[in-house]
């Protein structure tokens, strides 16, 4: 799931323009996963692999090798004992992007795992997009969660990605294009604003850390307001807010895709811009988004 949202205002006047979205580029919580030593699964990762390089029927494109990951074989022990994957991977304190499960009853070791025994589970182990892997088996019985995890940046990476940003809306304004059914001549680049930045990411970490997608803070504030209480005089101002994007470019390019946040993207009246992200693995979204227009007074 991904949301989006923009804002756009002037001074004396308010204008929401679409669903507001944030870009928020200072990663404050970065959850990792913790890699302990994976069990002892390698016939069935290996035959895990062997079918996503051959195949479930003539035709099927390969996929590259799973790994397998320790939290995934935890979450397979627990649906092994009952539990939704949803909440064992939970418990397991995995956050995937995207997640199967497959179960074989009947069959142990790694002969579970072939296209005859899987029959149309088979297309599960080959999902191109699931990348790690858990087992489990017990007695005759063999259970395997896949998943594709949620990969954010780090907070080490804040500048980097905030050069990206700037670099890919600075390429958007630089030819004309349609946000929607309206029209818009090509705009001079925008720059950098450490107070712009700094707007962007107190707002993006009170999301993350309190787990809401608004354009107003939990405090009543608009980005306006926050904009003045942080210093930055302005005479026009405007917001994009996201969440769940797991990199720059896909945020940036939701943003062109929806045409509020489009046209805060090309509007002319800005000239400046700060951008941040912030991570909090427990929240709903994972990843807040944050990015602040203004030109000052």
């Amino acid at each position: 799931m991904k949301w989006l949202s923009t804002q756009v205002i002037t001074r004396g006047a308010w204008q929401c323009a679409a669903k507001c979205l944030a870009l928020a580029l200072l990663a404050a919580t970065s959850h990792a996963y913790a890699q302990a030593p994976p069990p002892d699964h390698p016939t069935l990762l290996r035959a895990a692999n062997a079918l996503r390089q051959q195949g479930c029927d003539a035709g099927d494109t390969r996929a590259a090798p799973l790994r397998e990951n320790a939290a995934l074989s935890q979450a397979a022990m627990l649906i092994a004992g009952g539990s939704k994957l949803d909440d064992a991977l939970k418990t397991a304190d995995y956050r995937a992007v995207r997640s199967a499960q497959v179960t074989v009853r009947g069959i142990t070791g790694p002969a579970a795992l072939t296209r005859k025994t899987l029959g149309k589970s088979c297309a599960a182990i080959l999902m191109r997009e699931l990348s790690e892997a858990g087992f489990h088996q017990r007695g005759n019985q063999t259970w395997v969660v896949l998943a594709a995890p949620f990969s954010a940046p780090a907070a080490s990476q804040g500048s980097d990605v905030q050069a990206r940003i700037l670099a890919l809306v600075n390429a958007a304004r630089a030819q004309p294009r349609y946000c929607g059914n309206d029209a818009f001549n090509a705009v001079p680049p925008l720059r950098l604003d450490a107070s712009l930045t700094d707007v962007a990411a107190g707002h993006a970490a009170d999301m993350a850390q309190h787990s809401y997608f608004s354009h107003s803070g939990r405090d009543g504030s608009t980005v306006g307001g926050r904009a003045t209480r942080d210093g930055y005089r302005w005479r026009s101002i405007g917001e994009n807010i996201a969440a769940g994007q797991m990199n720059a470019d896909a945020a940036v390019q939701a943003w062109l895709r929806s045409p509020g946040h489009c046209a805060n993207i090309m509007a002319p009246a800005y000239e400046e811009m700060g951008t941040a992200f912030v991570v909090n693995t427990r929240s709903t979204m994972g990843i807040y988004w944050v990015q602040v227009f203004g030109t000052g007074r």
